[in-house]
């Protein structure tokens, strides 16, 4: 019979209004808990604490008799400061940054000339763990360091505040993307990474294959134990021969079982011999080809599989069958680009909605998009500071306005117009405006942050200029597709209601230069109980630009992947 449960007791067997929060699984309270109350922690002096972290700044004070450090846990942007006196251990060993510790002491105020920069700090009265650092090699010393520079040090960096914010920033947005979408009745569905077919019908792909290890893999065998000669393989065949004849003869001359038996289990461990000698003589350095290309056949999925550039495709499925769904995860591009704005891994989120227009999927975007920057104003707003004083100053500004205004809505024909209005009152583009291009950051940024300093939506592109599977308009020269702009970053979503018209969509691929093969399964889709249906796609790194005022997307995802780099 299993024990029961213990009682979740308050810390202390204090009510929770008078005492901190501690750390489910470990031996700690968080800092969090301690500094983010309404009094800053002074309510809190007297208690006995546990606390663990990593020392930002340290410093030995009285002629070496006691030392002040700042302990950050992660789990907020602030640090508690510590005071730790000479007779509970040796100092020296404290003061580095990157220092770990795990301290047991005594919350209080600090002395009334220092209470304006401290609240409450921590006598430690016990150290029960120390990580030291030897602040000769630690690579990240107390100075401020650029965001390039901590690329290079991808393991540590989130020990860096600008990291540590980001980090507690997109784990706020993540949640906040899972609440909208549960709160609005959505299934989350997991679409493959490996797929064989081309959601975006561009190319630029990751491919996964098992042929180059198995190539190397066969030419080392062949180093190691040359492949047999064609004399090897008809000698096995010789034996083969021989030890039948021996069989045959013996049941001819109807001798006792036990023989017959015997020379069969010869016969058998010779033909098994043959099949391996004729299968290493086969074995050949190099891809293997047939026809003169590539053998897929060959390759673990036995045909050409790649990295996702989208899920959309898959999640489709579950959208014909459950209505509201969304997916949340990695795709890939193979893109030799090192702009600030791509990656070679990053993460979407992708809805997709049954019984639903384009009108319904510009609802579902903009709803989305200013619950994500509510979100952040009502729970990450210490971060959201950090950001403000650091790299953007209209950081929170921008995410308040977001958040309470109706986004501008108008058809590409209308964009491009006011477009080239501007560039006859003499505007510059470096990119031409005329209609059929796909609008440029340069116009998106002038829509969002000069015409109306609004987010816009834009719908009806060209049909040329986007993929297969949007719905073509009545006018047959325009899809119902639709891109989501905002300041700072322009296109942050981009979306379509999709073509359900089985003729229409089997036309557009063909007219994309695709084969109809790897698509089968979509057009399934169309052929067997056809719904109308809608869906976008949110760049969940862009998004984090777009609140965090960060430049490089390269700084906001845990450990970035572009060309010539994937550390760790």
């Amino acid at each position: 019979m299993a024990e029961p449960a213990p009682s979740l007791l308050p810390f202390n067997n204090l009510t929770i209004s008078d005492t901190v929060t501690e750390a489910d699984f470990s031996q700690r309270v968080l800092i969090r808990s301690i500094l983010t109350r309404p009094d800053s922690g002074a309510g809190l002096a007297g208690q006995t604490v546990k606390v663990g972290g990593w020392v930002k700044k340290g410093r030995e004070q009285g002629k070496g008799s006691f030392a002040f450090l700042e302990l950050n846990d992660g789990s907020c942007p602030a640090n508690l400061q510590l005071i730790i006196y000479a007779d509970v251990a040796p100092l020296g060993q404290f003061t580095p940054t990157g220092t770990c510790l795990h301290v047991e002491g005594v919350l209080q105020m600090p002395p009334e000339d220092k209470q304006g920069k401290q609240s409450i700090e921590l006598k430690v009265t016990k150290v029960l763990d120390v990580g030291a650092v030897d602040p000769a090699k630690y690579p990240l010393p107390k100075t401020r360091l650029t965001l390039e520079f901590l690329r290079d040090y991808v393991h540590l960096r989130p020990r860096t505040n600008t990291i540590s914010a980001i980090a507690r920033i997109r784990n706020a947005l993540a949640y906040a993307t899972h609440t909208f979408f549960q709160k609005h009745g959505f299934l989350y569905v997991h679409t493959p990474i490996i797929t064989t077919s081309d959601c975006e019908g561009a190319g630029e792909m990751f491919q996964v294959t098992t042929l180059i290890n198995d190539a190397e893999k066969v030419e080392k065998e062949l180093i190691k134990n040359p492949p047999p000669s064609q004399e090897d393989v008809d000698l096995a065949r010789s034996v083969v021969k021989e030890k039948g004849e021996i069989v045959a003869k013996l049941k001819s001359d109807k001798a006792g079982k036990p023989e017959i038996t015997a020379a069969v289990a010869e016969l058998t461990k010779a033909k098994e011999n043959l099949s391996k000698v004729e299968e290493r003589s086969k074995l050949k350095p190099g891809i293997p080809k047939k026809d003169g290309k590539v053998d897929y056949g060959q390759d673990f999925f036995a045909r050409q599989a790649f990295l996702t550039v989208s899920g959309q495709l898959q999640v489709e499925t579950f959208a014909c069958a459950l209505s509201s769904v969304y997916t949340f995860g990695p795709t890939f591009r193979a893109e030799h680009s090192h702009t600030s704005r791509h990656l070679a891994e990053f993460w979407m989120v992708e809805p997709e909605i049954a019984f639903a227009d384009i009108e319904d999927d510009m609802k579902c975007a903009e709803a989305y998009v200013r619950f994500l920057c509510q979100w952040l104003l009502d729970n990450c707003l210490d971060d959201m500071e950090f950001m403000v004083e650091k790299f953007d100053k209209k950081a929170i500004e921008r995410l308040k306005m977001v958040a309470s205004t109706n986004f501008v809505r108008l058809s590409y024909t209308e964009a491009v117009t006011i477009l080239e209005e501007a560039v006859s009152k003499g505007h510059k583009f470096e990119n031409k405006v005329e209609w059929g291009i796909d609008l440029a950051s340069e116009h998106e940024k002038y829509l969002t942050e000069t015409k109306f300093e609004s987010p816009v939506i834009v719908y009806n592109y060209p049909k040329g200029i986007k993929a297969f599977y949007m719905k073509v308009n009545p006018d047959k020269k325009t899809v119902a597709a639709m891109d989501v702009l905002v300041p700072k970053v322009g296109e942050l979503i981009g979306g379509s209601q999709r073509e359900e018209n089985y003729e229409v969509i089997k036309e557009r691929i063909l007219e994309m230069g695709l084969p109809l093969e790897p698509y089968e399964w979509y057009l399934d889709l169309r052929r067997y109980g056809t719904v109308k249906h809608s869906g976008f796609g949110l760049g969940f790194e862009r998004m984090i630009l777009f609140a965090t005022g960060i430049d490089n997307i390269r700084d906001v995802i845990p450990f970035p992947r572009y060309p010539g780099r994937a550390d760790l």
